[in-house]
């Protein structure tokens, strides 16, 4: 596949639906109500907007700019746009960062379909807090079951991208997120109606500025890059297939918009839920903890006396993770089904496959290190865990922090100036102030983000 017979995007909603669904993923709905519950609530919400908006959009930008502006896969755009230095690596670390994560991204994105069918199956009805901890650790230790539900999103993830740029990833995106943002709202309706969710709402609405901390303003700094998908490639893969009178500020503003939204309606769905049950969140529900062992239970005892209502919220909530996880996982397997096909000279179908069948097999590996692997650990730490705190800490916030040391930095500002104003059709007045930003304030609060997520800095 050349660039000469590379797909765009065939519209522009169609463009931001494609780039906000490779943002929006599982941690909107685990990590945001996570932190936003240990931070203080609304404070900590308030600052996590103000770090999208100041941090998390110039970097956006950068990486749609660089996809556009080359037209090819990611590490392809560094080393066209800087020949022979090694800003190369750049690009190939976000490949990299794309396998490493849909390698085991994609055994929780198994979790997610698995208990769609429990909850469809009424699996939950009558159960309590003593026993979905059992569920989850009886399903993600057995190796069948986990295996077979992690291949099985891997072939519908494979489909999809098979299916092209326009076919594929952005069809499915203007029929999936919508529907997303639709069951969003429904299942925030069903619990801001419970009789004890003003004090949930209370928590998300009232600010209360004396709970802020250092660790809130780094968990917030931390929360909006990882949210958007900074430094993993997805933004500037998918920018290379945007067309030339895509407005990339404008579409990176709606991205973010929504990405924040979904985070924040999440915060709408369980904190209420969460306050009628009488629960609150905990350091112990960081993860897939929440999600599938303490939201089950808080379900069944917010909605319990309303039976039909408690198992229309389960299925929803639960279909709604599986739509989350995909478009996800589709725009990992995209950034380097994108990479293998140009780099390598083979078609779309060939280097999908052998994307699928390389990120099944270490996926194989993680999903069985809850299992028969579990005593088997790399730095103290299972093959799944080691490979999220790999990606997570160190890959993601280093790529960032070279991208916008590369787009501040490395590029002449006249070319930055061509892309973001479309060769000065559009006006684009804030444009001093995004490079202000890629070229000090970005590198320094991803350094800081860095350091925090290895533990130097003292919480509290």
């Amino acid at each position: 596949m050349t660039n000469n017979t590379r797909e765009n995007f065939s519209s522009k909603l169609g463009a931001v639906l494609a780039a906000a669904g490779s943002a929006v993923g599982l941690g909107n709905i685990w990590r945001f109500p996570i932190e936003t519950g240990q931070n203080g609530g609304a404070a900590f919400i308030i600052i996590y907007i103000a770090c999208v908006f100041l941090l998390g959009i110039p970097i956006m930008m950068s990486e749609f700019f660089i996809g556009r502006h080359t037209h090819t896969n990611t590490a392809g755009a560094y080393r066209k746009l800087a020949p022979n230095t090694q800003w190369k690596w750049v690009g190939r670390l976000g490949v990299l960062s794309g396998f490493v994560i849909l390698s085991y991204y994609s055994v929780v994105a198994g979790w997610t379909a698995e208990y769609t069918r429990l909850a469809i199956c009424n699996a939950f009805d009558g159960k309590n807090a003593t026993d979905f901890p059992s569920i989850f650790n009886t399903f993600v230790s057995n190796p069948w079951k986990s295996v077979s539900w992690m291949f099985a999103f891997m072939i519908v993830t494979h489909i999809i991208v098979i299916r092209g740029v326009k076919g594929g990833i952005e069809k499915f995106s203007k029929i999936m997120m919508p529907a997303l943002f639709v069951i969003l709202i429904v299942l925030a309706v069903c619990s801001v109606m419970l009789p004890g969710a003003s004090k949930g709402l209370e928590f998300m609405l009232k600010p209360d500025f004396s709970k802020i901390t250092a660790s809130a303003w780094l968990s917030a700094m931390g929360q909006a890059f990882f949210s958007l998908s900074l430094g993993l490639g997805c933004l500037c893969t998918y920018g290379s297939y945007f067309r030339s009178d895509t407005n990339i500020g404008k579409t990176a503003l709606n991205v973010a918009i929504i990405d924040t939204f979904v985070a924040i309606m999440s915060g709408f769905i369980i904190f209420p839920a969460v306050f009628n049950a009488g629960y609150a969140i905990s350091s112990n529900d960081i993860g897939p903890s929440l999600l599938f062992i303490t939201m089950p239970n808080v379900f069944q005892q917010a909605f319990g006396s309303l039976p039909l209502l408690s198992y229309a919220v389960s299925v929803l909530f639960y279909f709604l993770l599986v739509v989350a996880a995909l478009t996800s996982t589709i725009s990992m397997h995209e950034v380097v089904t994108a990479y293998v096909s140009e780099e390598f000279a083979m078609s779309r179908r060939k280097a999908a496959a052998i994307v699928t069948i390389t990120c099944s097999a270490v996926g194989l590996l993680c999903a069985l290190s809850f299992g028969p692997f579990s005593e088997f650990k790399l730095l103290g730490m299972t093959i799944f865990d080691f490979f999220d705190y790999v990606s997570s800490n160190l890959m993601l916030p280093i790529g960032g922090m070279f991208i916008s040391l590369f787009a501040g930095w490395y590029l002449d500002k006249r070319l930055l100036r061509d892309e973001i104003t479309n060769h000065g059709t559009l006006r684009v007045p804030y444009l001093r102030m995004v490079i202000f930003i890629l070229r000090y304030l970005a590198p320094i609060a991803i350094a800081i983000i860095l350091l925090n997520q290895l533990g130097l800095f003292h919480r509290g």
